[in-house]
């Protein structure tokens, strides 16, 4: 007998949408901007778009604008989430990412904001991942699945900003927190993801909000 499994999926759809629609729109904007540099007080890499012979200049300015628009819908697309879960497991995937959490760990699912979060019996974050389902989709499913459900973060008034040099947090996590804090500030996504599940392994929840920190600590 075949395993039951409840999937909420990133519609196709909305996938091919996002490829098709983000670079004709970089190509028609970039287009729209050449038409009027004569009239705006552009340089750089535009002024050298401007100085190529006729049709040169359009060909390269839909060129440019195509590949800005295929950059958008890469970013778009990487966060394109499908949530399967099973008897045995709730599985994300994400174009280049699967992150698969036992559901008898799991307590408690919610949206926070445009992410998808998953808690397990202590508090400790199991997962995190971008997404822009519907938070109605997703109640329905991990319901149907005997998951609970929440609809924000149940340890929401627990959080504490942080700021360096915390007594209540040691300095191997405040050095952590620190590096973290230099990465949300210059926009490395990849390090800000490590050093969160770096915080968890020494026992903190940490959300974000306007590139601040706001922690909790997990009971061992």
């Amino acid at each position: 007998m075949l395993e039951q499994e409840t999937t909420v999926p990133t519609p196709m759809w909305g996938r091919v949408l996002v490829w098709l629609c983000l670079p004709l729109l970089g190509a028609a904007l970039l287009w729209g901007v050449l038409l009027l540099i004569d009239r705006l007080p552009f340089g750089g890499p535009l002024e050298l778009v401007r100085r190529l012979p006729e049709p040169w200049d359009l060909v390269a300015a839909l060129g440019v604008g195509l590949i800005i628009g295929l950059i958008f819908a890469a970013l778009v697309d990487a966060e394109s989430l499908t949530v399967r879960i099973t008897s045995m497991e709730v599985v994300l995937t994400r174009p280049g990412h699967r992150r698969a959490v036992p559901r008898g760990d799991i307590a408690v699912a919610f949206p926070d904001r445009d992410q998808l979060v998953l808690l397990g019996r202590t508090g400790q974050e199991l997962a995190r991942e971008p997404s822009h389902l519907s938070h109605q989709r997703l109640r329905t499913a991990f319901g149907s699945r005997g998951v609970a459900w929440a609809e924000q973060d149940p340890y929401l008034e627990a959080y504490r900003r942080w700021v360096p040099r915390l007594p209540e947090v040691p300095d191997a996590a405040d050095a952590v927190f620190t590096a973290r804090q230099k990465a949300l500030n210059s926009g490395d996504d990849e390090d800000v993801r490590e050093l969160r599940e770096e915080l968890g392994r020494l026992g903190f929840v940490v959300r974000d909000d306007k590139k601040k920190q706001y922690w909790r600590r997990v009971p061992s």
